[in-house]
């Protein structure tokens, strides 16, 4: 342990290193050499030794004493992570819940694509791990019937989406799924909030939040009238003003290279107009690239970190869905999200802090609240900028916004049965509207996210959750301390910290001096 600034670090950095024999896709995303040709057993037995490592690790943990307040918060994040992940495994809710967004066939497609293929040694490591994609599928399937017989079942919307996603590997293999799944959407109260403490890392009042959420919902829908007003001024819905900017001339960019490099440009703007004023950003992390999303993925764009030495770089990717025309009023405020000052900067800030930060910390302790609240609060940070001084860009924005709104409110609603404004208990379709006319999502994406939702419960919640907790630890941070408060010290501060969850990431943040 020599190596290390201490035994905590050094327990953390083993534990990745022993991970990779349970989940050889993590492994290749993290760019772990020595396991690019295996695939992961998703069988029960194989989570089962999974967990006793996470067992064994936290017994280790609890035997060793922080040197300092450095160590304290590594101890602290990997004993949140792990005891969260615990939880999910032993109610079995981690064998349950998968769905369209997230699954073991989406898990080993995508591995694929982010898999080098340059050498001759490469392209034996795709081969050999092709070959190993029925054993893995097989041991993902041994484990949706082994919980079955325990009375635990996805959700029927789930099996059928991922059937439809990946209708190359189903081919009428799904049919048994479909009819041992359920046929109810929600998770109830008590699942929920497991899920909810999992994705934020917070002990939250679900009720409180979701009546936060229909405010601001409403709040942001008054904001998007004004700016409609500026648009089209005869507009009888918001829908409308939406679907005149998809086909306004102005925002159109035709084809996927132009798309790929108006992406990428954009991504190097945001750098120069970033670095230095209200960030200081690396070189070695200023690239971002961007990809098209493989087919079969879902409707919204995401970003994937680099890997641990940078040698492959953060990527967003953009799914098309078999478009070749795009509107970029609603990408702009997302690509400050996904990339600079977005998820990028936040990941790749915490690949690179190996002084500060445990290898645990840096890899596998990525919270959604903490995590999708700072890209959230990035798209803020770009409107108090006037990144979103055009009103076509400034619509797509709020549109960002409703969602992210909407999220709470039908999620909560859904999962949770509670009733609308008209006394209808939530549904598909009912939230499928919101988002369609709130929200201004289009058809198929609003399909997409009403099966994400149902299939995820509470990680919808976690963006606006996490900005609210941002945003509240930036403002009690001014309040404190008044004229010392700089903006460039509270990023670098906070990113510098890590992935947390919130409650933690909030007393944390309570204690900054300002320095």
């Amino acid at each position: 342990m020599t190596n290390h600034r201490s035994d905590i670090f050094a327990l953390a950095d083993s534990y990745i290193d022993e991970s990779a024999a349970f989940s050889p896709i993590n492994s290749t995303f993290l760019g772990i050499p020595g396991r690019d040709h295996e695939l992961d057993d998703f069988s029960v037995a194989g989570a089962a030794k999974a967990a006793d490592h996470t067992r064994s690790t936290l017994a280790k943990l609890a035997t060793l004493t922080p040197i300092d307040e450095i160590d304290r918060i590594a101890r602290d994040v990997m004993v949140e992570r792990l005891e969260a992940g615990l939880k999910l495994h032993d109610s079995f809710e981690s064998h349950v819940l998968w769905g369209v967004i997230s699954s073991p066939p989406s898990g080993i497609r995508q591995v694929f694509e982010m898999m080098p293929h340059e050498t001759e040694e490469h392209f034996k490591n795709i081969e050999l791990r092709l070959l190993a994609v029925d054993k893995s599928l097989k041991s993902w399937i041994s484990a949706i019937d082994e919980v079955a017989k325990k009375g635990k079942n996805t959700a029927q919307r789930q099996v059928k989406g991922v059937a439809t996603q990946l209708n190359q590997f189903a081919d009428g293999g799904y049919e048994s799924f479909v009819k041992g799944a359920t046929e109810k959407d929600a998770v109830g109260h008590d699942r929920y909030i497991q899920w909810a403490r999992y994705f934020t890392g917070a002990e939250l009042d679900l009720e409180e939040i979701y009546n936060w959420g229909v405010k601001d919902l409403a709040y942001i829908n008054e904001r998007m009238w004004k700016v409609a007003a500026q648009i089209k001024p005869d507009a009888k819905s918001l829908r409308e003003v939406a679907d005149y900017l998809e086909t306004a001339p102005e925002y159109e960019i035709h084809g996927v290279e132009a798309l790929l490099k108006k992406l990428r440009d954009f991504t190097d703007a945001a750098v120069k107009q970033m670095d230095g004023v209200h960030f200081d950003i690396d070189d070695s992390i200023k690239f971002c690239d961007a990809r098209i999303a493989p087919d079969g993925s879902a409707a919204a764009p995401y970003y994937m970190p680099p890997s641990e030495d940078l040698s492959r770089p953060g990527t967003t990717w953009f799914p098309t869905l078999g478009k070749d025309t795009f509107s970029w009023w609603h990408i702009a405020s997302t690509w400050y999200h996904e990339a600079i000052p977005g998820h990028h900067l936040q990941c790749a800030t915490v690949i690179i802090e190996r002084d500060r930060l445990s290898r645990y910390q840096r890899t596998d302790a990525w919270t959604s609240g903490y995590g999708e609240g700072w890209a959230l609060y990035a798209e803020r940070l770009m409107d108090e900028l006037g990144g979103f001084d055009e009103p076509g860009i400034e619509m797509g924005y709020l549109a960002g916004q409703a969602l992210r709104a909407a999220r709470i409110v039908v999620d909560i609603g859904m999962h949770l049965q509670l009733k609308d404004q008209n006394g209808v208990v939530w549904n598909a379709e009912t939230a499928f509207d919101l988002l369609l006319n709130s929200a201004l999502m289009d058809e198929d994406f609003a399909r997409s996210e009403v099966d994400r939702y149902l299939g995820w419960p509470g990680q919808a919640i976690s963006y606006k959750v996490g900005e609210r907790f941002w945003m509240q630890a930036r403002e009690d941070a001014k309040t404190r301390l008044g004229s010392a408060f700089e903006l460039k010290k509270f990023h670098s501060f906070a990113l510098k910290l890590g992935p947390m969850g919130l409650d933690p990431f909030a007393k944390e943040l309570a204690t900054w001096d300002g320095k």
